[in-house]
């Protein structure tokens, strides 16, 4: 099986490249990548590479992920609603044109964060800002092109490498005595290896021969650890865990905040927790709690500090 992996260097993408090397030749591609070059900024870099590489399976794990930059306009706004949008359109059709399967990462941003218990996938989206518009226009792409696919959606998500709130809160409590964190928005961090995993998982499911065929599997999932917590009861847990294996030694103070103690231009969803139900009705999948799954990810990460 052939299979493209667009976002290459992503860190739900760095984990894909071992995970999905069990279905086939992964072939990992962005905007600088050689010999093959994708760029969801150029719709016609998408369509001539699918059509070069005639791949069996389309992964997608590229975004635009300046949530603050997409409301500022300048352009930002016009390029999130590219990658994450129209480019979808684009890439599900290339994809249709060579019978690929795709599968799409997308975000619990397209919902209000209003909710009072775990979101499903078939409740109503109603995305506050751009970023979360962006991510459910390429849902909508991609569900009307027709395509073979596979939309699973998942949220704060972090992961020994990359831009994340782990790394970031790990230089931070290196730097600082003390840190005010915010404490009214609720979510399931998500260890970027946990959804790599659990893609190659629902993949191998679906093989057959050299083809994914997913059958009444096909549609929307939502893909996030176990549990909920708070951002604040996320730096909390990371401060603990990492002074317990010595990543960090010094002593820090953590202040809990409320969202409106730290305005940002894009409104954060008060609380993006994610059902993994239909995950586990249709698949047998569940990910483990999130506070598991970051012990893993900071015992690797204590290994190449």
């Amino acid at each position: 099986m052939k299979i493209l992996l667009i976002g290459r260097l992503g860190q739900v993408a760095w984990e894909l490249q071992r995970e999905l090397a069990c279905l086939g030749d992964v072939i990992a591609v962005d905007r600088h990548s050689k010999p093959f070059t994708l760029d969801l900024a150029d719709n016609d870099s998408i369509v001539s590479t699918v059509a070069v590489i005639k791949p069996d399976l389309i992964v997608n794990a590229a975004a635009y992920t300046a949530v603050d930059k997409a409301e500022q306009g300048d352009g930002f706004t016009d390029v999130a609603m590219q990658v994450n949008g129209t480019a979808l359109g684009v890439l599900a059709a290339a994809a249709k044109k060579c019978q690929a399967t795709l599968v799409h990462y997308s975000t619990d941003y397209v919902f209000d964060g209003n909710a009072q218990s775990p979101y499903v996938e078939m409740q109503a989206t109603a995305p506050q800002g751009v970023y979360g518009h962006s991510k459910l226009v390429g849902e909508q792409e991609i569900i009307a092109s027709g395509v073979d696919h596979l939309i699973l959606r998942t949220a704060w998500v972090y992961g020994g490498r990359g831009s994340n709130f782990l790394l970031t809160m790990l230089r931070l409590m290196q730097e600082r005595t003390s840190l005010g964190i915010v404490a009214d928005q609720i979510g399931s961090p998500t260890w970027s290896r946990q959804i790599a995993s659990a893609t190659a998982l629902m993949l191998v499911q679906c093989r057959h021969a050299q083809r994914i065929q997913l059958g009444d599997k096909k549609g929307i999932y939502h893909l996030t650890c176990a549990g909920s917590a708070s951002w604040f009861d996320f730096a909390s847990s990371i401060y603990q865990q990492a002074r317990q294996m010595g990543i960090l030694q010094g002593e820090v103070t953590l202040n809990p905040l409320t969202t409106n103690d730290y305005p940002t231009p894009a409104k954060r969803p008060a609380y993006s927790v994610l059902s993994g139900e239909k995950l586990y009705d249709q698949f047998g999948l569940r990910l483990p709690d999130w506070q598991l799954a970051l012990t893993d990810c900071l015992a690797e990460y204590a290994l190449r500090v």
